[in-house]
């Protein structure tokens, strides 16, 4: 922009990262730090590795870090000696990250602990990238009646729900027909059920096009990330249950697309890599370059598409189940799979057996209403217990 001659850059956007030292938090600190006089770094949060948090603090040039592990401030403090960055740790002190006057948070904090420093920016008003699927899953409503009473900005991290954030029409809901989350498939999307029975922890966090942790890789795997992503798109955009479908697209190129009355379907296409939907977000309302590989279609060659098998991906129907019902249902549904993905890791139960911990946690608990976070912590420490007992009545796989 230009008056009189003279160059106006915008003013830098001050943003807190809760969540720095995860994957989406790393490649949000990748992002800033290519263009470092964009961007005001207010807090770095990080659960326990405060070499990493240190590091990042001292790139970015933070006010503050925090680490939630107490037991590590005197690490982190040494870490900072002398460079003017505030340290702080404990729960607590994450929130009150959170609650510092940063214009943009990114949510990046994995499972419940995310739910209270994600409310805390919500309720000052920030704009909050949501990669904390927690917030919507568990406490959807809660979040979301958060957000509009405080006049928070809400964008979504996850690439699917980026994707259909940037081709929904807002202004005419009416005229969406349906959204459309798209799938990989996992890697076991051509297994019969059968061979199911018999696959290693290690063949389930191969994934054949995304990297990602090892839960995150499972439940790719299950399809129960399809699930919840189900529920998250439920709360983020104003459509009914029954007009979000999946559908498996193993070259992971149209991240999600949304189908309009007139017949017309729009859909983002991009590079597997997560940089592409933290810059959107990082840059919104304008874009901002990013370093992803560029998306060559005639290197591509084909796309495929093909329903999901309800056979073999039973967490799909589960997850629907659970929205239906409501209340505290979408929590024990994530509760339960935690601990069932977190034991087949550990090669105490086999892979089909995560479904049915789930199943059968959901059959055994009775949904409530969730009107406070404590309401929602309650709600997932008895879906804990309850898939942990099952978990305790299985025998240990034998894996070939």
């Amino acid at each position: 922009m230009t008056v009189n001659n003279a160059v106006i850059r915008p003013a830098p956007r001050s943003v807190t990262i809760l969540g720095s030292t995860g994957s989406i938090g790393q490649n949000t600190v990748d992002l800033i730090g290519r263009c470092p006089d964009s961007f005001l770094v207010e807090a770095l949060t990080a659960n326990s590795r405060v070499e990493l948090l240190a590091a990042q603090a001292k790139k970015l040039r933070a006010r503050l870090a925090v680490v939630a592990d107490a037991s590590r401030y005197e690490d982190l403090k040494d870490a900072l000696a002398g460079t003017g960055i505030e340290a702080a740790a404990g729960p607590d002190a994450v929130s009150e990250a959170a609650d510092r006057p940063a214009d943009w948070v990114m949510a990046a904090i994995v499972g419940a602990a995310g739910l209270r420093p994600t409310l805390m920016a919500a309720r000052r008003g920030a704009v909050v990238a949501l990669a904390n699927k927690e917030c919507l899953i568990c406490a959807g409503d809660l979040f979301i009646q958060e957000i509009r009473r405080h006049g928070a900005t809400l964008l979504p991290v996850d690439s699917e729900h980026s994707a259909i954030f940037q081709v929904f029409d807002f202004d005419q809901p009416d005229k969406v027909l349906r959204i459309i989350l798209t799938a990989s498939g996992g890697p076991f999307r051509n297994m019969s059920r059968e061979a199911l029975h018999s696959v290693s922890p290690a063949e389930a966090i191969a994934h054949p096009n995304w990297s990602m942790g090892a839960k995150i890789s499972v439940d790719s795997a299950t399809m129960m990330n399809k699930g919840l992503e189900i529920i998250e798109a439920y709360h983020l955009f104003p459509v009914l249950q029954d007009q979000i479908d999946t559908l498996v697209h193993p070259q992971s190129v149209v991240h999600s697309l949304v189908e309009y009355v007139d017949g017309s379907i729009l859909a983002q296409l991009g590079t597997p890599d997560m940089r592409t939907p933290i810059a959107f977000a990082l840059g919104w309302p304008d874009r901002m370059a990013a370093p992803s590989p560029r998306l060559r279609l005639e290197d591509v060659g084909t796309l495929t598409f093909e329903p999901p098998d309800p056979e073999r991906f039973p967490a799909l129907r589960l997850a629907r189940q659970a929205l239906q019902t409501g209340g505290s249902a979408p929590t024990v549904l994530n509760a339960a799979n935690e601990v069932a993905v977190h034991s087949f890791l550990e090669s105490r139960i086999g892979f089909l057996d995560i479904t049915g911990i789930v199943e059968d946690t959901l059959a055994q608990t009775t949904s409530a209403s969730l009107n406070t976070l404590d309401d929602v912590h309650a709600a997932d420490d008895d879906a804990r217990a309850v898939a942990r007992a099952l978990v305790a009545g299985y025998k240990a796989p034998v894996v070939h």
